[in-house]
């Protein structure tokens, strides 16, 4: 989707430090130059497919169709990518704009960790070095994506401002672009901050929706019905619906996170129910959980990739025009959502992709069997195995815990102590 001068109607624009100035008009102007040049998009595309593992599929689910009896369920498959999400689409067409300028740095933020380590994947791929942002919480809830970033090279920094969440770690990755925009490149993962980078993340991940397009027509000979992604800064939505912009039939609906209640730092819902304003933070316009002040608010989600105050000014300005559908989904819907997806067709979502699954969930059997919805699969879900072991309360996985802490000599008492219920 082109912006105006770098804004959708009130939402994106650039508000950020002088100092970053040239730096951001460079990006601008590498964006457009390679978006236009046939030999990047070529290098592009054999990327996509050679190290991704691009195009994902278009499953059937004929267990949770039955299950139901409306909809025909398809899921787009972007699980399947090299690291298991989304992210790999931008990250790659980033990663080459990076050595097309000639720096040697990128520097990311993370939430959900599945940036972060698609971030570190090319960065070692493409001899880059590679510093990662992120909440000391998110590092907490997601320690094996942490893990796999280490060995592959990356320097991650726990951020431990604030909410200790994507927020604060956004905000210091800033403030390390702003000292080092000379080498260095802001990798950002989702459709938000400065122009032209909502822009920029949305046409790398417009290959979702590009393919859903095919696919469907090659599989059941039209297009789907309705489509659902998941928002939390808005990437794999706009990926999944800006091809299908022009299709009014085809109706787009936006899954935000309703985590445990509608109270004020219980939840991440900014655009379903008016809950967030328009604002200005973190180099660009759109709507933000904040208070009366204009301070942003604590947010909460039990997926940390949703777990954001913020959302992309294309999302924010399709909403504000109808074009999109926005609602929500509870932390239990999104376990219950996951579960579900698991014994009827044997694929283990991730927490932030279920809060789709959900929505589509509670709509699908109030639709007619001859249609069809699409709902995007926008990562894997094995890195959220702690949240899910605690959420469906598995008798066995903190024996399992204790028992494989046991194996390592220096954490013997830590073990002990677990057992016999001591804090550790």
């Amino acid at each position: 989707m082109m912006s105006d001068n770098g804004y959708y109607g009130q939402y994106g624009g650039s508000y950020i430090p002088e100092i970053l100035y040239t730096s951001q008009q460079q990006v601008q102007q590498a964006f457009d130059e390679a978006r236009n040049d046939p030999a990047f998009i070529q290098a592009l595309e054999q990327q996509w497919q050679q190290y991704s593992g691009r195009p994902t599929p278009l499953t059937f689910c004929a267990n949770l169709t039955e299950h139901f009896g409306g909809a025909q369920i398809y899921l787009k498959r972007e699980d399947l990518n090299h690291s298991g999400a989304h992210k790999m689409n931008n990250v790659i067409g980033q990663g080459l704009l990076v050595k097309r300028m000639g720096k040697k740095r990128v520097i990311a933020e993370t939430g959900a960790g599945q940036h972060g380590i698609a971030t570190a994947l090319v960065a070692a791929r493409l001899g880059l070095e590679c510093t990662i942002y992120m909440g000391a919480k998110d590092v907490a809830r997601q320690y094996p994506n942490v893990f796999w970033m280490r060995q592959l090279g990356a320097t991650v920094i726990p951020v431990t401002t604030g909410s200790q969440t994507l927020r604060d770690a956004l905000d210091e990755a800033l403030r390390d672009w702003s000292g080092s925009y000379a080498d260095s490149h802001y990798l950002i993962g989702t459709s938000c901050g400065c122009a032209p980078f909502p822009e920029m993340v949305s046409f790398f991940q417009s290959v979702i929706g590009r393919e859903v397009r095919q696919q469907s027509l090659a599989q059941f000979g039209a297009l789907p019905d309705r489509l659902y992604a998941c928002v939390g800064g808005g990437s794999n939505a706009c990926g999944l619906f800006l091809p299908f912009m022009d299709e009014a039939q085809v109706e787009k609906v936006g899954v935000e996170a309703g985590g445990k209640g509608m109270a004020l730092g219980e939840h991440s819902i900014r655009l379903s129910h008016d809950l967030g304003q328009p604002g200005i933070a973190q180099g660009f316009a759109s709507i933000f959980l904040q208070d009366d002040q204009g301070q942003l608010q604590e947010t909460h989600s039990i997926a940390a990739g949703l777990d954001y105050v913020g959302v992309s000014p294309i999302i924010a300005h399709l909403a504000e025009q109808g074009q999109l559908r926005m609602t929500y989904a509870s932390d239990q819907e999104v376990v219950d959502a996951c579960t579900l997806l698991l014994k009827k067709e044997g694929i283990i979502p991730a927490l932030e992709s279920s809060h789709a699954l959900a929505a589509a969930f509670r709509e699908a059997g109030t639709l007619s069997p001859q249609q069809r919805i699409v709902i995007n699969l926008s990562g894997r879900g094995d890195k959220d195995i702690f949240n899910v072991a605690r959420a469906v309360q598995d008798a066995e996985f903190p024996q399992f815990l204790r028992s494989y802490l046991s194996e390592y000599p220096d954490n013997l008492q830590l073990a002990s102590d677990a057992g016999q219920g001591r804090a550790v």
